[in-house]
């Protein structure tokens, strides 16, 4: 094996069960006061007794509802070439909607 290759880093994978509030409000980018004000809003976490888990799907699926917009949170596996067009045919989307005609 060359040095390339043992000095690569392989890309964390991001879990598929996220457990504690510090990883929930990590993988949403907000702080944990505000995910522990969206768990009483209807986020979807699983708590037993004082541990509470979440999975990144279903949070995936709560923001989409909530939001009344796809939702997608991008992950170190995603194309993030796939993700700019998605975002801005969604953002060309919206600006025809808001362009008056004439």
């Amino acid at each position: 094996m060359d040095k390339q290759a043992r000095n690569r880093k392989t890309p964390t994978i991001q879990p598929e069960i996220l457990k504690g509030w510090k990883e929930i409000a990590k993988f949403l980018g907000e702080p944990v006061a505000v995910v522990k004000r969206w768990r009483s809003e209807g986020m979807p976490v699983n708590e037993q007794g004082r541990f509470v888990t979440s999975s990144a799907a279903e949070l995936n699926t709560w923001l989409g509802r909530e939001s009344g917009k796809p939702v997608h949170v991008v992950t170190p596996e995603s194309d993030l070439v796939s993700e700019l067009k998605r975002g801005l045919a969604f953002a060309r989307q919206g600006a025809k909607n808001r362009i008056p005609k004439k």
